[in-house]
């Protein structure tokens, strides 16, 4: 069968589509260089440093049932999430990653041609999703400092506007939402969908405003703060009138045993997991302070794991490729919005280190002779 038949059955917007660009593992990455994974810094996809408590490791290692499904109605878990939240457990439901969640609204509420409202540069899923399932993006882009804008977004709303997506803080640019913006959204009618993926190292949350709106919703993950990524398990926090339908349409055992089971131990564990939440918000504040004193970028303030760069020296690609060379990797993007800029996820300490002294060495090779690297 030839490629133009499978064309012609495809349908045209999914031909169409532009893919989401995922990050690569470090062993793919280590191979792909030739260097050991102990010598890759992985500073491109906010993944937690440290990895998961040493109590997950033990409940991982020490669960027996891997063989049974696990429980479709998450009993215990939401349960657990009820008591970290403060939300009912009837208003939670866990997903395969926050990801699954935005699949689930979208399919829920969004019909072809229907309009979902995403404020650029942000997560990019918003957007994919959105045009996989046939709605139509409306992107109402930011204004000075990446801040959103409230009366933009209100003229944008149309009939046809389902859902409103809005990361806080927001990935890629790490300033969060004010409650006063998003109140000021939900009178405008559609679902009003807060992403708080980054909420651990932010500390502000709109949650408990979803007993007071039908059309609030909050989406949250255990894939940053926790050290999960590799699990994928989110959850969100939703109306009594939305969630009754997005029970209807998940898949029956979309959340795996081991990420449930990790879940329920890191939730047990806070103590441990928070002292790591302290460890790389100190770094945080570190690395931006010495980033400030380079030439070569201008970071901006951030509520999460990870800093926005403006690269004020030659292009931002340039730099993340020759970064890459030397087994240090980085976020780099190619929308107009963004292609002078990076993103660097917070590290360990030695992983602050290896990356300022490779910027001080190439902003030295972009300056002129006489420029000194650091101000």
């Amino acid at each position: 069968m030839s490629q133009d038949h499978i064309d012609r059955l495809l349908r045209p917007d999914i031909a169409a589509l532009e893919a989401y660009t995922p990050i690569l593992p470090v062993d793919v990455l280590a191979r792909r260089l030739g260097l050991p994974a102990s010598k890759i810094v992985k500073l491109d996809a906010n993944e937690n440093p440290y990895g998961c408590s040493l109590r997950v490791q033990e409940a991982l290692a020490s669960f027996d049932r891997y063989h049974l499904y696990p429980d479709p109605n998450q009993g215990a878990l939401r349960e657990a999430l009820a008591h970290y939240t403060g939300a009912p457990p009837d208003r939670i439901l866990p997903g395969a990653g926050s990801d699954e969640l935005i699949d689930l609204l979208i399919m829920a509420f969004v019909s072809p041609g229907d309009e979902v409202i995403i404020c650029p540069p942000t997560f990019g899923m918003y957007k994919t999703r959105t045009e996989v399932f046939g709605g139509r993006v409306v992107s109402v882009p930011r204004a000075a400092g990446f801040a959103i804008d409230p009366e933009a977004i209100a003229a944008a709303v149309t009939p046809r506007t389902k859902l409103i997506f809005l990361a806080s803080p927001n990935n890629p640019t790490g300033n969060p939402v004010s409650r006063q913006h998003i109140v000021r959204l939900l009178g405008l009618g559609p679902i009003v969908v807060v992403d708080e993926a980054y909420f651990e190292f932010y500390g502000q949350t709109v949650v408990p405003l979803v007993s007071e709106f039908d059309h609030l919703v909050v989406l949250r993950t255990f894939s940053k703060w926790a050290g999960l990524a590799g699990l994928r398990l989110g959850y969100g926090i939703f109306p009594a009138g939305i969630i009754k339908h997005l029970w209807k349409i998940k898949q029956p055992y979309n959340v795996n045993v081991a990420a449930q089971v990790a879940a329920l131990a890191t939730l047990e564990d806070r103590a441990a997991v928070e002292a790591t939440l302290r460890r790389i918000k100190t770094e945080r504040g570190r690395l931006y302070r010495q980033l400030r004193k380079l030439l070569l970028l201008q970071p901006y303030d951030s509520e999460a794991n990870f800093l926005l760069c403006k690269v004020r020296l030659g292009e931002a690609k340039a730099l993340k490729e020759a970064l890459e060379a030397q087994g240090i990797f980085i976020r780099h993007y190619s929308s107009p919005d963004l292609r002078d800029y990076v993103r660097i996820s917070v590290g360990r300490p030695e992983d602050t280190d290896a990356l300022l002294a490779a910027l001080l060495t190439y902003t030295a090779r972009a300056l002129p002779a006489s420029a000194d690297p650091a101000r």
